[in-house]
C-alpha cells in the first residue's frame, strides 16, 4: 500500500506580488515624469501657440520693416537694437504666456489635479519654470537670428551692415533672448504668486514696466541709480553690440535679472507650500 502524497503548503500571501504593488511600481512619480507632463500641458494649449506665434511675427515684421525703410536717419542707433525693435512688443506676449503657464491653471481649476498628482507641489512649479525657460529662450534666440539675417538683406551696403561673425553680434542676439526669457520668467513667478491672470498682468505692466519709468523722473541721484537695477532697465543694457549709456554692465544686468526671477520664484515656492489650493 503506497503512502499518501504529501501536500505542499501554499505560499504565504506576502510572496505573491499584489496588483497594488505592481501598479505603484509602474506609475512611480519622478522628476522626468513631471517635466514630461508640463511639456505636454504647455504645447496642448492654444494660448501657447497664439502668444508665441504673435511674438515671433511681431519681431520679424518690425525687423523687416525697419530694414526695408532704413534711409540713414537712425545711424546713431545700435544695429542690433534697430533690427530687434520688435522685441519690445514680443516681451508682452512672452510675459502673458508665462503668466498663463502658472495663473492660468488656477483660473481653470486644473491646478487641483496637478497638485494631487504631485503632492510635493514644488516639483510642479519648478518644472513649469524650467520648461518655460527652455522654450522661451530657444524661440527668442531663433527669432532674433532669423530677424537679423532678414533685415540685413535690405541693410547690406549701408552703415548698419553686419554679419553673424562680426564681433559682438552673436553675443548681442543671445543676451537679447536671455533678457526676454528672464523678464517672462519674472511674469511666470508673478502668476504663481498672485494666482490671477489679470492681477499678474497688471502687476507686470505696472510694476516692471511703468513704475520704474515714473521713479526715474524724480530728481534724486540715489533713485536714478536704483532704477538701473529694476528688471526692465537692466534688460535695456542687453542686446546691443555697443555699450548702452547710463546702464549697468551687461554681465551685471544678466545677474540682476536672474536674481529678480529667482527671488520671485522662491517667494512663489514658499507660498505654494503654505497655502491651500
Amino acid at each position: 500500500m503506497s503512502s499518501p502524497t504529501p501536500t505542499r503548503n501554499p505560499a504565504p500571501p506576502s510572496a505573491a506580488p499584489t496588483t497594488a504593488t505592481t501598479a505603484s511600481a509602474g506609475y512611480r512619480l519622478s522628476t522626468r515624469g513631471v517635466l514630461r507632463s508640463e511639456w505636454h500641458k504647455l504645447w496642448t494649449l492654444r494660448s501657447t501657440w497664439i502668444t508665441l506665434t504673435t511674438g515671433v511675427a511681431l519681431v520679424l515684421a518690425v525687423g523687416i520693416t525697419m530694414g526695408a525703410t532704413y534711409d540713414g536717419d537712425d545711424a546713431e542707433i545700435d544695429t542690433i537694437v534697430f533690427t530687434l525693435f520688435g522685441t519690445q512688443l514680443s516681451q508682452i506676449c512672452l510675459a502673458v504666456l508665462g503668466i498663463l503657464v502658472t495663473a492660468g491653471e488656477y483660473s481653470t481649476g486644473m491646478i487641483r489635479a496637478s497638485l494631487t498628482a504631485v503632492p510635493t507641489r514644488l516639483s510642479v512649479l519648478w518644472s513649469k519654470a524650467g520648461i518655460f525657460t527652455a522654450v522661451a529662450f530657444a524661440v527668442s534666440l531663433v527669432t532674433n537670428v532669423v530677424t537679423f539675417l532678414a533685415a540685413q538683406i535690405w541693410l547690406a551696403g549701408s552703415d548698419k551692415e553686419l554679419t553673424l561673425t562680426d564681433d559682438g553680434v552673436l553675443a548681442a542676439l543671445t543676451t537679447s533672448a536671455a533678457s526676454l526669457t528672464l523678464l517672462s520668467l519674472i511674469a511666470l513667478g508673478l502668476g504663481a504668486l498672485l494666482r490671477s491672470v489679470p492681477g499678474a498682468i497688471g502687476a507686470f505692466v505696472g510694476g516692471v514696466i511703468i513704475l520704474p519709468e515714473i521713479a526715474a523722473m524724480l530728481p534724486l541721484d540715489a533713485i536714478d541709480t536704483a532704477v538701473r537695477y529694476f528688471p526692465a532697465q537692466a534688460a535695456s543694457s542687453l542686446g546691443s553690440v555697443a555699450r548702452v549709456e547710463n546702464t549697468i554692465a551687461p554681465g551685471t544686468a544678466l545677474l540682476t535679472l536672474a536674481l529678480w526671477a529667482a527671488v520671485i520664484i522662491a517667494a512663489s515656492s514658499v507660498l505654494l507650500k503654505r497655502r491651500d489650493v
